[in-house]
């Protein structure tokens, strides 16, 4: 078969074949009553072959080896070139995403797609101070959309510039929670834990909604910072989670502040005494964490947490007892 029927069959370009001639990656093997040079059926096999390796990327070199040495292994090139096309995706999807971006930010003129640009990669800089002036110049300076700055906060290690993306998208006046709220899912545990304490910043009821919802999350870190927020904002879904921070020592005496908070309204002390004095049964915990238990009645009122404590100031554990004996003595002081 003459070049201009290999083309036109194949789909390769007679330029193309042309250039596997002059490499020697495939020639004509054949030749025509005439003297013209054709190529035989193995050659055009062979022509196939070159097409479907590079469409695997590979390049006319890595090709050439792959055909003419007989000892090729592919496993080690097949997984180089698995790792360069996802380094090539993530490349194009970070290019996209800085793209939607800028244009999210609907600049009007070159100028503003500059200083986005310049504002985005200080956001990603190495320097936490470069990262927090980022922060606080995207408020009065240049227009930079919440999603950048959502994924900035969920990613940042520096508690200063965090708290300054946290400010930055509190003064953006737009509604981020649903956005923060996809960090909860993210298989980073320190995302989640960034996500849960972002959200908590937000006093409004969509926080709210969503902070109860991450009390059910598979993550234990974001349901007891979700727990000490709820806490603070007089939810008693929370009092369970904040029980069990009492008894497993994690921010303990936050969790008591919490629960402390709560006990202002009648009903939620009654149910807050019930729930610590329910888990104070001898031998039921290690005594460190009734210790803790029993501290947490100070701040509780009502009857129930009256009667908890003249009979913890019996207690066989020492500690539990003089405890209680002194949280009595405050309570009876006029």
């Amino acid at each position: 078969m003459l070049i201009g029927d290999v083309a036109r069959r194949s789909g390769v370009s007679a330029r193309m074949l042309r250039h596997y001639d002059s490499l020697g990656l495939v020639r004509p093997t054949e030749r025509t009553e005439a003297g013209y040079r054709e190529y035989s059926g193995e050659d055009i096999r062979r022509i196939f072959h070159i097409e479907s390796l590079r469409s695997l990327g590979l390049s006319l070199r890595e090709v050439r080896s792959a055909l003419d040495d007989p000892g090729f292994q592919p496993a080690e090139l097949v997984d180089d070139l698995i790792r360069q096309t996802r380094e090539r995706i993530a490349g194009e999807t970070a290019l996209l995403t800085r793209l939607c971006r800028i244009g999210a930010a609907e600049p009007a003129e070159w100028e503003d797609v500059l200083q986005t640009v310049a504002l985005l990669q200080a956001l990603g800089s190495e320097s936490a101070g470069k990262r927090q002036r980022a922060a606080l110049s995207s408020v009065d300076e240049v227009s930079v959309p919440v999603e950048a700055l959502v994924e900035a906060v969920l990613s940042e290690t520096d508690p200063n510039v965090a708290g300054a993306l946290r400010w930055a998208l509190a003064q953006s006046g737009d509604s981020v929670v649903a956005l923060l709220a996809e960090g909860l899912d993210s298989p980073v545990a320190d995302v989640r834990k960034r996500a849960v304490q972002s959200i908590a910043e937000f006093p409004d009821d969509d926080a709210s909604a969503t902070l109860r919802h991450a009390l059910m999350n598979s993550d234990i870190v974001v349901r007891r910072y979700a727990a000490l927020a709820l806490g603070a904002r007089g939810v008693a879904e929370a009092v369970p989670t904040l029980i069990d921070m009492i008894i497993a020592g994690v921010h303990d005496v936050e969790a008591a502040d919490a629960l402390s908070t709560l006990a202002s309204r009648p009903a939620s002390a009654e149910q807050i005494a019930s729930g610590l004095v329910g888990r104070l049964a001898p031998g039921a915990l290690e005594p460190a964490a009734r210790r803790r238990l029993t501290q947490a009645l100070a701040d509780i009122p009502g009857t129930t947490t009256s009667r908890a404590l003249v009979d913890l100031s019996q207690d066989e554990d020492r500690a539990v007892a003089l405890t209680a004996t002194y949280l009595l003595t405050l309570r009876s002081a006029p």
